[in-house]
This record gives C-alpha cells, structure tokens and sequence, in this order.
C-alpha cells in the first residue's frame, strides 16, 4: 500500500489555485511567484511598468499573467479583481507585497516622501484587500509583506515602519472579519533581504558592502536573508501546511528582531 505520507509529499502544495502577487516582478514577490508557479498555482502578478511585467511573466512561465497597474491607484484593484474574476472566477490566494522604501531621518522627510509610501505600503494593501476579498473563494489565504522596521527601530525608516506597523492592525482585523468565510490573514515580515531594493533604498554602490556588513553584524544568523527563503515562507502561510495560522505575523529575519 502507498505511504499516503510520500504521496502528500509529492503533490503540488497549490495544484489548482489561483494566486495574485502585487509587485510580482521582482525580489520577494518574483521568487514567490517562481514557487507558487512551480508549486501548481495559476499565477498573476502585478506591476507599474509593462516591459518589467512582461520580462517577469516570461521568466515566472507555467502560464502565468501580468496585469499593469499601480497600488497606489484604487482603480488599479478594482480592474484587477473585475479581470481576474472573469478569467478565472475566483481567487485563492493574494499576496500583498509590492511597496517602497526611502530611508530618511524624520527631521528631512518631505510630504511627498511620507505620502507615496503610505500610499503604496497602506492604503495600497487596504483597499487592494478591500476589493479583491468579494472574488475569494472561502477558505482562502492573504498574505500581507510586512517588515521588521514595524518592529524594531532602524535609522531613517520611521516613516516605513510606520507604513508597515499598519500592515500587522489590518491583518487582526481582518483575520476576525472573514471568519465566516474561513479566509485566513497573516503578515510575512521579512529582515534585511538582499534585494533590489537595497538600490531602490538610495543606498549608493560604494556605500553597500559597508552597509551590508553592518547590518549582518545586526542579525544572529551572520546574513542577509535570501529571496528563497522568504519564498517559502510565503508559501507556508498561503498553503494548507498552516491552515490554523491565522493574525500571525511571521518573522523571517534571521533573528535580528531578538537584538
């Protein structure tokens, strides 16, 4: 007789599911992607620019879409959840991932700076949950990207963190709210990730090896972290692998929130 343990192995963790990644096209959302692809899922990923989003169906493969758009931009869900409702009918599992980061002292923060991460890292996760919810199925996951700069301080990310500190309220609230349909909530808060975001952080090429090492001297696991491994991760939360995990905030960090 087969080892039913063996077989649950071997299958695809997400066989049949639709999953959306905002910001799908690179760092975490991209090797999230990859794995949910992999893994069995119909993925859609999001992003701004269509070459980007274009370049990063092609290398995601297994059939998966790009839809253009911008967080920030209300609309943008509302079309995203109209699009995917038509082609698949419904959703399982939503990633919200994409969002900004301008490491700046408090004292030098402009309006625009303060708005646009705000924009992108909270009200885009709200309202983007807010109107893909009606298209999930019941039963399904969200996954909110979080950070550890909600919580611990880190030098010119007050306003970042205050963006991300919101992420962690949305998902208690929301894990209460869609009780009823049995969709779980949970935040994935990544530490330092070597990503392409430590260029979109304005952090010149000169001055990375030495923040690099400053801050792995920071984290107890002696690293960065890989976009791998927050990958899987991801795929924990959204899978039935954690089906009674649900508010959580999972911190995949090396240890660096113990300091």
């Amino acid at each position: 007789m087969p080892d039913t343990n063996d077989m649950r192995h071997q299958m695809k963790r997400l066989q049949g599911k639709v999953a959306l990644i905002t910001g799908g096209n690179s760092g975490i959302g991209m090797a999230t992607a990859e794995l949910f692809a992999a893994e069995g899922a119909q993925v859609i990923v999001t992003a701004r620019r269509q070459n980007v989003l274009d370049e990063a169906v092609h290398r995601i493969g297994h059939g998966a879409i790009g839809i253009r758009g911008d967080v920030a931009d209300i609309e943008h869900h509302a079309a995203v959840a109209s699009e995917v409702h038509a082609r698949f009918g419904a959703l399982d599992i939503y990633v919200a991932n994409a969002g900004v980061n301008t490491i700046t002292p408090s004292a030098q923060v402009t309006p625009e700076e303060f708005d646009a991460q705000f924009s992108v890292n909270t009200r885009g996760v709200f309202f983007g949950v807010q109107r893909i919810a009606p298209i999930m199925r019941d039963g399904g996951s969200i996954v909110l990207t979080g950070s550890l700069a909600a919580t611990r301080a880190l030098d010119g990310h007050a306003v970042y963190a205050g963006s991300k500190a919101a992420i962690r309220a949305f998902a208690r609230h929301w894990a209460l709210e869609f009780k009823t349909r049995k969709i779980r909530v949970n935040v994935l808060s990544p530490g330092p990730v070597d990503t392409s975001i430590l260029e979109k952080m304005g952090i010149p090429e000169a001055e990375r090896p030495g923040f690099v090492k400053a801050m792995a001297g920071m984290i107890p696991a002696g690293r960065f972290g890989e976009v791998d491994e927050l990958a899987l991760a991801a795929l924990y939360l959204a899978s039935d692998d954690s089906r009674f995990v649900n508010g959580i905030e999972l911190l995949v960090d090396g240890g660096m929130s113990l300091n």
